[in-house]
């Protein structure tokens, strides 16, 4: 065969085999794609209380409303709208990001302005984009769309508040809420919070609420709060919003005292993932139109009482519904040099990706929590350091408790609720941080959310 026919046959041949590679990746592609399990459904978490959403008593003076905008999601509703009576108390705090946004800016002003006599007041909140970092375009929508509220209802623009979640980085498409607001005014009622809570939900699986009677002179005193939170959770104010509402007679002043005192505890005391959103939000508002008197005294130890217990019941339903958690879990520091070293040791066991891995993995790998309080910063002394899971000792005096059994370990780890203890033997410092564990599931949801 002349030499130009083997040039000639290997060409074709080479071709051949291309064509065939690539007939074979097209086929391996096509195999890899289709086996990629689609999108898991939105479960219910484990921890999410086990008789659903509470009745939460009617509050005089607040109606509630909710509609499908299409924000982002589509076949559910994503805008809810709350009336306020006139006259009503608010007070607030908000997260100290430093990209916060614009709708918390424009709530921090306005609970600074002076309130008109007799004026009512709204809150407004949409899921699916949280306006944030969204420069002169999300300002001008939250102008947008609270003065829309502002209008339909007859109340000044400095009494509507707006809060925003989800996407950040997206001009918020304020036209789909604003043509909204008639068909909002339109449905309020008093009995719909339920219907408002399911409308504030991301990531959430399950909608978040919790209420308080206090017996005041002359007649009861209502407290009912709702709340959305479920990654992007930590200190500073932990994404979350929440909405608590009473018919206490108390001045504005008086609440922010009370809600201010107890933040800490509460809200700020909750980690999913370390992470600080932009958008946290908590208001209070107080409509004033229960029968008792105004709150002072003795009432208002009970009053403040009560405050906080809906404040940390909807704060442990935040990481009771933490994007993919298996258990709940309370970081339990005492024996600090004082509160504070007690904080840095909490959060630094808390957040560690360690820790919340061994406990997803219902690992009790407690090398892992004597290494989160060495890097915490705090004062430590390891011959003083005791660890315990629940009731069980598993470490003093600088070295494993010889009575500790790695099987007596492990079976406490198999629980859904979970008690680290570290008490650090150096003095009166404490605190309780909630966490949950980090598992594949987490990863999963933050991977696919702007997808």
């Amino acid at each position: 065969m002349a030499k130009t026919d083997w040039k000639s046959e290997a060409k074709t041949l080479k071709k051949k085999v291309r064509k065939l590679k690539a007939r074979i990746m097209g086929e391996e592609i096509g195999a890899a794609v289709a086996a990629v399990p689609a999108k898991k459904a939105k479960a219910v978490s484990p921890l999410a209380p086990k008789d659903g959403f509470p009745a939460l008593p009617v509050i005089a003076g607040v109606e509630f409303a909710a509609v499908e905008a299409g924000v982002r999601y589509q076949n559910r509703k994503d805008v809810m709208l709350v009336r306020l009576a006139p006259d009503t108390a608010m007070a607030g705090v908000f997260t100290r990001s430093s990209t916060r946004s614009g709708c918390v800016r424009d709530c921090q002003a306005k609970l600074a302005m002076k309130v008109p006599a007799g004026a009512g007041a709204a809150i407004i909140v949409n899921s699916g984009n949280s306006n944030a970092f969204t420069g002169k375009v999300g300002d001008a929508a939250v102008v947008a769309v609270t003065g829309g509220v502002a209008e339909a209802l007859g109340i000044p623009g400095s009494r509507v508040f707006s809060s925003s979640t989800g996407v950040i980085g997206e001009p918020l498409p304020y036209e789909k809420i604003t043509a909204k607001i008639s068909d909002l005014v339109a449905d309020l009622r008093e009995d719909a919070i339920e219907m408002a809570a399911h409308a504030m939900m991301t990531t959430d699986t399950f909608p978040k609420g919790a209420a308080a009677v206090v017996q005041g002179e002359g007649g009861e005193i209502r407290i009912a709060g709702i709340a959305k939170g479920s990654g992007m959770i930590a200190p500073d104010m932990a994404t979350m919003l929440v909405y608590i509402f009473t018919d206490a007679k108390i001045s504005a002043a008086a609440l922010q005292k009370m809600l201010s005192r107890n933040v800490d505890a509460t809200f700020n005391s909750i980690t999913v993932d370390s992470d600080t959103s932009t958008s946290d939000t908590l208001l209070v508002a107080a409509t004033g139109q229960s029968a008792a008197a105004e709150v002072k005294g003795p009432v208002a130890k009970a009053f403040e009482a009560a405050l906080r217990g809906v404040m940390i019941t909807l704060a442990h339903q935040v990481i009771r519904d933490g994007e993919g958690a298996t258990k709940f879990v309370e970081i339990r520091v005492t024996g600090a040099k004082d509160d504070s070293d007690a904080a840095k040791v909490a959060f630094a066991v808390a957040n560690s990706p360690l820790v919340k891995t061994a406990i997803a993995g219902q690992d009790p790998n407690w090398g892992r929590i004597v290494a989160a309080v060495g890097k915490s910063g705090a004062e430590a002394d390891r011959d003083r350091l005791t660890i315990r899971f629940g009731d069980i000792l598993v470490a003093e005096k600088g070295w494993r408790n010889p009575d500790y059994r790695e099987e007596d370990g492990a079976a406490y780890m198999l629980g859904e609720e979970l008690v680290i203890g570290v008490d650090l033997g150096l003095g009166r410092g404490k605190r309780s941080v909630w966490t949950c564990d980090l598992t594949n599931r987490y990863v999963e949801i933050n991977a696919d959310y702007r997808s």
